[in-house]
């Protein structure tokens, strides 16, 4: 008598899979990454490169120690650790120690990442459940920022007080802020690597950014001036959260049409934070509360069954 599991391999869903691996694409978003990075280590310092090589340690670290501790498979080969220690890094001030980034990357892994069951099973950006969290606990240390060692307000901060900005200092990075957020070229160019690699899909940050400088366009205080809105869109970290946080597979819609509306939330969250509260910034709880949205977005996003009863699927 022959038997069905001698015929077939049997296994649980998904069955169709990518030739793909979370490897590769974590090494290509590190890739992606390098330009900003450099960018950050050349205008910053010796202190930039620090804190990145202390923030990826740690990640790298807590994730694989917790994995000892709990007898888990060790999965820090598959780079994501690494990928969270670099943006955390990249998204904070680099007036701000070193024990802060050990702090923040030990909550981004072990707390947002690792207490829910490791990667793909995170409910928000683990590098920016870090940062939010160290916002919380260091808020004016989180919100200091210095340039050739001198402490100043960063150009989103001068539009909110109504002061002019130079947009050409924003676009190329010789601007305040933190590490990998001021230089808007260095960040396309990571981004159109990632794109020409097929590593992430345009609709969620085409969609986040076009809904955002319509909602800037019509209730920011200075309505349409081109000026004002590229200032918008080259300060802070909209432009690195756009492209490398809002994408990640485990924290974003799956659905086409979720992906759409996940941009349009994140473009409105973003909008609200800056012209409406007293934040000069908002992009990292925009992510945030939007990735939280997630589960709710694909429950009515999700392709219907077809035949009897597919409307109860």
């Amino acid at each position: 008598m022959t038997i069905v599991s001698d015929m077939m391999n049997v296994s649980v869903t998904p069955h169709i899979r990518s030739k793909e691996s979370t490897g590769r694409i974590m090494l290509l978003v590190i890739i992606a990454l390098l330009p900003a990075t450099g960018f950050g280590i050349y205008q910053f310092g010796y202190q930039a490169a620090i804190l990145i090589a202390v923030s990826i340690a740690t990640t790298v670290l807590t994730e694989f120690l917790y994995e000892k501790i709990m007898k888990m498979p060790v999965t820090v080969g598959d780079l994501s650790a690494i990928v969270t220690g670099l943006l955390l890094a990249l998204n904070l001030p680099v007036s701000v120690p070193w024990w802060m980034a050990v702090i923040g990357g030990v909550f981004a892994i072990l707390v947002v990442k690792m207490f829910f069951g490791g990667i793909g099973q995170n409910f928000m950006n683990p590098a920016l459940g870090g940062r939010c969290f160290l916002v919380i606990c260091f808020t004016a240390r989180m919100t200091t920022f210095t340039l050739d060692g001198v402490t100043t307000a960063t150009p989103l901060a001068m539009l909110k007080a109504g002061e002019d900005v130079n947009t050409w200092d924003m676009v190329i990075g010789k601007i305040p802020g933190t590490i990998g957020e001021t230089s808007a070229i260095a960040i396309m160019v990571g981004a159109i690597f990632l794109i020409l690699f097929d590593v992430i899909d345009m609709r969620i940050p085409f969609t986040y950014l076009l809904t955002f400088v319509i909602f800037i366009g019509l209730f920011g205080p200075n309505g349409w001036d081109p000026y004002y809105l590229t200032a918008q869109l080259a300060g802070g970290g909209l432009m690195l959260g756009a492209f490398f946080m809002a994408t990640d597979y485990a924290t974003s819609p799956i659905t086409p049409l979720g992906k759409i509306i996940f941009g349009i939330i994140l473009g409105l969250l973003t909008g609200i934070f800056r012209v409406f509260s007293s934040s000069a910034e908002g992009v990292s709880y925009a992510i945030v509360i939007s990735n939280l949205l997630v589960p709710l977005i694909e429950r009515f996003t999700i392709p219907k069954c077809f035949g009897k009863g597919g409307e109860n699927r």
